[in-house]
């Protein structure tokens, strides 16, 4: 097809049946009280640390007045909190509650549940296929943007224990309103860790970028010839940059390597870009269970990977 105004019908022609099988015609998406542009505002709130509604609407086209309203319905909601700059006061950046980013998990779950139903008749090879026409059209279009900074891992050692129990802390408190009970637990893996840490069987990792700690994972004999991946942890500015697949990845073949015939993980299902990185290594989930933990309601989940 070389004629142009051939391409642009097959591009239209295409943009119309992709919006028609995800279903996004609809006036609110599947399993979910958010219209499109709502969930479409949602995620660029949940991705971002201190939005502000400017950069929001220029990267989603939306009308000035349409997104304020928008906005206002999140806050009204409890999902979103304004707050203005410390340097600045005049401007206003955006952040969501632990009850928006509840919000925005179900409803990320929830589409990744549809997509998913969709993939799922298609044939592994047909699968790939259509993941690698995607990748390809999305390079093509918008070439990818000057190389984001890197990261190192490296061995833990004094000093570490405390940051991640502080960061691990904070960071879940903040983003989904866990107490501080998790901390404590936090603190109890740690301490354990130092306890009784066999370097010929067990190791912790601290990623970092330019020398500032930005992420962690522990490798933890679980016994049996079963190892525990726990703790794996990213902070928000350090995401987007493969840090928690690193980690991962590390861990697995350290695992490997020290003769682990499985590797076997507790995770939480709001946690979605961890189950991501599971899933993309390997893993399965193999138990889910309700609980109360932390203060909050949730479903804890088993995944498991043969070595």
């Amino acid at each position: 097809m070389t004629d142009p105004d051939d391409q642009v019908t097959a591009v239209r022609g295409f943009n119309r049946f992709y919006t028609r099988k995800l279903g996004m015609l609809d006036q609110h998406l599947v399993h979910s009280p958010f219209s499109l542009s709502e969930a479409r505002v949602l995620y660029e709130l949940a991705h971002r640390e201190d939005a502000a509604a400017r950069d929001i609407g220029i990267e989603l086209g939306l009308d000035a007045g349409y997104l304020s309203r928008i906005l206002q319905k999140f806050e009204d909601d409890g999902l979103l909190a304004r707050k203005p700059l410390p340097t600045d006061r005049r401007q206003i950046r955006l952040n969501l509650t632990a009850k928006g980013r509840q919000a925005f998990a179900k409803v990320s779950r929830a589409s990744h549940d549809e997509v998913a139903a969709m993939l799922a008749p298609l044939s592994p090879e047909d699968r790939i296929r259509v993941t690698a026409a995607m990748a390809t059209i999305e390079r093509l279009l918008e070439p990818p943007a000057a190389k984001p900074a890197g990261f190192l891992l490296r061995s833990h050692r004094v000093g570490d224990m405390g940051w991640v129990i502080s960061r691990q802390g904070r960071a879940y408190a903040e983003e989904y309103g866990w107490d501080i009970s998790y901390e404590a637990l936090v603190a109890e893996i740690c301490a354990q860790f130092i306890r009784n840490y066999d370097p010929a069987r067990e190791h912790c990792w601290i990623a970092e970028v330019e020398g500032e700690p930005v992420g962690s994972v522990f490798l933890v004999n679980g016994g049996d010839g079963i190892a525990k991946l726990r703790l794996l942890m990213v902070e928000e500015k350090a995401r987007g940059l493969g840090v928690g697949r690193a980690l991962v990845e590390q861990c697995i073949r350290t695992a490997r390597d020290n003769g682990y015939k499985k590797m076997t993980l507790w995770t939480q299902s709001i946690l979605l870009a961890a189950r991501g990185i599971y899933d993309r290594a390997g893993f399965e989930r193999v138990k889910e269970e309700r609980h109360h933990s932390f203060g909050v309601d949730l479903v804890g989940e088993t995944w498991e990977l043969d070595l």
